[in-house]
């Protein structure tokens, strides 16, 4: 584990502060949680953009996934 210090607006912090008691939980905790969870997100989003990124490169033609509706 590495420590860090950064600055965080004061509301933010006490909306932090606010959650972690309720979560019974310490601010490092919280973040790391924040931080680990952003993390996922970012992978979700980039593999998101990589998926229209290829229908641009490559859009569905008409009646391309019409045997499929009848499934639906």
């Amino acid at each position: 584990m590495e420590t860090i210090q950064l600055t965080v607006d004061e509301s933010l912090l006490a909306e932090v502060d606010r959650v972690t008691r309720v979560l019974a939980m310490t601010r490092a905790a919280f973040i790391q949680a924040a931080l680990e969870l952003a993390l996922r997100n970012q992978k979700t989003i980039a593999l998101e953009q990589r998926h229209a990124q290829g229908y641009a490169r490559q859009p569905i033609k008409s009646g391309e996934f019409d045997e499929w509706e009848s499934d639906q």
